[in-house]
This record gives C-alpha cells, sequence and structure tokens, in this order.
C-alpha cells in the first residue's frame, strides 16, 4: 500500500524534533536520521512551514489542495476544448458519426482515454464499443444504389427506393436513406415553397383533371447546343396521369408545326376533351384555334402572366429541365432529339412520381415484386 503523506501537525512536531536535537549538540543529520525522513524531505519541510504555527501550517495546505484543484480543472477544461476542436464544426447528430469522431480524436490526441472522449461528445460508451453487423446484401444493395444514383443523378433516396422495389429488391426507405447518406450521396437541393392560387392538391382550381384524356396541357421550352443555334421544344402531357405524350424538337416551331405534332397524337391517343396552354402566339392564332374547334377539343387559356395556372406542364418542364437539359451539353439538333426522346421514355416507363405514389405514369411492364434478402426492419 501506498504510504500515507504526513499532516502538517506531524510536520511542525517533527521539525521542533530536530531543532531540540540540535540545541542538545546532536548534527542535523543525526536528528534528521531519528525522526525516519531523508534530509531532502527535512529541507523541504523547513522551506514550507519554517516559522510557521500549527493553524498557518493547516491553511497552507489547503490552499495547496485548492490550488492543485483548480489547476486539474483548468487543464480538463483546456483538454475538453481541444477535444470539441479536433471534433470539428457542427452537430454529431448520429452514433456512427460520434463514433467516427471518438476514434479520430484518440487518433490525434494520443494521451486522450476512450472515457473522456465519449464524456465530452456525448457518446454512451457501450455505443462506441458495440460491434457493427452488416448483413449479407449490404454490398450488393449499396453497389445497386449507387448504380442507380449514377444514372439518375437528380433523384433522391425515395425515388431511389421506389426503383429498387420495383426491380425486387424488398427494403425499407430509411435503410435506403442510411446507405445513402453514407455513401456520400447528395440528395437534391429542395426548391422553395410558393404560394398558390389552387387547391392543396395541386389542381388548378379552374378546371380540374378528372380522368385520362380529360385534359392535356403543351408549352415550350427552350434551349442551345454548342454552337450557341436555339432550339424549341413542344412537351405535351397528360394532366390526370402525368404521362409526356411528345416532345417535338426543332430550331422553330410555328402553328402548322403544333398542329402536325397533335395530328399524330390524337390518332395515336384520340383527342383529349381539353387542352390548357398559355396566351404564346402559336397557342393563340386563330388557324390552330379553329382546328382544334373542327377536332372537338376545348381550349383553356391561363392569364397573361400567369404561369402558375398551368402548373403541372409548368412542373414538368422543370424536371425535365433539372434532369436532361442542365446536365447535357448538345453539339447538334439530331443529339437533342435522340436524348429527349430517350429521356421522355424513362420518364414515362422508370421514373417514380410522388403523385401517383411512386409509380411510373405508364410502365412497360408490371412485374411482381419478389422478396430478395434485403428485409425491412
Amino acid at each position: 500500500m501506498p504510504r500515507k503523506g504526513h499532516s502538517p501537525e506531524q510536520v511542525l512536531n517533527k521539525l521542533r524534533q530536530v531543532e531540540v536535537a540540535v540545541a542538545g549538540g546532536k548534527s542535523v543529520g543525526q536528528a534528521v536520521r531519528e525522526i525516519g525522513v531523508t534530509d531532502h524531505t527535512y529541507y523541504r519541510w523547513r522551506r514550507e512551514y519554517g516559522g510557521l504555527d500549527l493553524d498557518q501550517a493547516k491553511k497552507l495546505k489547503k490552499l495547496e489542495k485548492e490550488n492543485a484543484r483548480l489547476k486539474r480543472t483548468v487543464a480538463d477544461l483546456a483538454l475538453d476544448k481541444q477535444i470539441l476542436k479536433e471534433a470539428g464544426r457542427g452537430k454529431l447528430l448520429s452514433p456512427s458519426r460520434r463514433r467516427k469522431c471518438v476514434k479520430h480524436v484518440q487518433r490525434i490526441l494520443p494521451g486522450v482515454s476512450e472515457r473522456r472522449a465519449c464524456m465530452v461528445l456525448n457518446q454512451p460508451r457501450p455505443t462506441q464499443r458495440r460491434a457493427l453487423k452488416l448483413r449479407d446484401d449490404e454490398e450488393s444493395l449499396t453497389a445497386e444504389i449507387v448504380k442507380l444514383a449514377v444514372r439518375f443523378g437528380r433523384y433522391g433516396y425515395r425515388r431511389i427506393t421506389a426503383l429498387l422495389r420495383d426491380r425486387g429488391w424488398h427494403v425499407n426507405h430509411k435503410r435506403v436513406e442510411r446507405i445513402w447518406r453514407r455513401e456520400g450521396l447528395k440528395v437534391p437541393k429542395k426548391q422553395p415553397k410558393r404560394g398558390r392560387l389552387w387547391l392543396n392538391d395541386g389542381s388548378i382550381i379552374k378546371l380540374k383533371p378528372e380522368r385520362k384524356g380529360h385534359v392535356w396541357a403543351y408549352d415550350f421550352v427552350a434551349c442551345r447546343t454548342e454552337d450557341g443555334r436555339a432550339v424549341r421544344m413542344l412537351t405535351v402531357i397528360d394532366e390526370y396521369t402525368r404521362e409526356c405524350m411528345a416532345i417535338k424538337v426543332a430550331r422553330r416551331i410555328r402553328s402548322n408545326d403544333v398542329i402536325h405534332a397533335l395530328t399524330e397524337l390524337f390518332v395515336l391517343n384520340g383527342a383529349p376533351e381539353h387542352i390548357r396552354s398559355d396566351n404564346g402566339p402559336e397557342f393563340t392564332s386563330k388557324t390552330i384555334r379553329d382546328w382544334l374547334e373542327r377536332v372537338g377539343v376545348k381550349t383553356l387559356f391561363i392569364e397573361p402572366g400567369s404561369p402558375w395556372e398551368n402548373g403541372y406542364n409548368e412542373s414538368f418542364n422543370g424536371k425535365f429541365r433539372d434532369e436532361l437539359l442542365n446536365r447535357e451539353i448538345f453539339y447538334s439538333l439530331k443529339e437533342v432529339q435522340i436524348l429527349t426522346e430517350r429521356w421522355r421514355r424513362e420518364y414515362n416507363t422508370i421514373r417514380p412520381h410522388s403523385s401517383l405514389g411512386y409509380r411510373a405514369p405508364a410502365p412497360e411492364v408490371i412485374m411482381p415484386r419478389l422478396k430478395l434478402a434485403a428485409n425491412p426492419r
């Protein structure tokens, strides 16, 4: 067992004992040996307690202990500050991030114990020491998620989950989100919220689509090829099913071109009851209005300067631009036509739509969901 230190009272008694022995004719060394301490300890005691009475010695000892406690407190606070500095900025919101942070702190500051790092970073020690168990299909599922994220660069984890389920994976969306964040895949930036002049479900007040072929909408989108020349695209959608009926691509599109494109669609899919558009000259011209009236299609024109009244088509155009036009460099008109048609087919047959319960508007085939190794929690 370690030896217990001398109290101030014991130290003063032994110093007085040495003084009496020296006064009786003994040498200092002999007197020090009689009290059972070394010469170094004796001279240290004289330096600290020489000339003090018992009360003063006790008070000095108490001050020394308080000083030592304050020093330890300051050292602990400095160490905690250093640990938090090495942990970096931002909140550690998940146990896995805190686990990595604790290991990082121990690697950078070798003198810091696991207990200390866990206490400062608010990480329970059982959680820190728990060994993670990965499922057997973790690698294959991760590879599939990364593959889909590379192909569909603007899709978030919810649409990726829907694509996985269409491919037969029986997987929980929360598990996909964990893998998504672990792999550093960036969720597409959310669009700012805007006040609307329609109902909460997104339908326009003027005329809500009630069935397939009830209301179509069409509008123009523009882009440029690499040489700077303009390209115009006529987009036509069914507001009820969200299906993109066609995207006509050309350098210039006039009223007669719009009539020709609509004729092909009406022959293949039947004429809709109504068609919605803005007040562009191609849509408001007497030629196209008379032709639509003759084939039995009613026109719905939005108020000038109010594109939100054509909300379904404006939403489609935003996705079209975000997922294709803003990601590609087009070198020729033919390339624009091919890539646009390929994207339209993916949009109709593969892309999950949140408004349709994360299903595609017009899937090519309907596959039964196969229960693979991945199971939801």
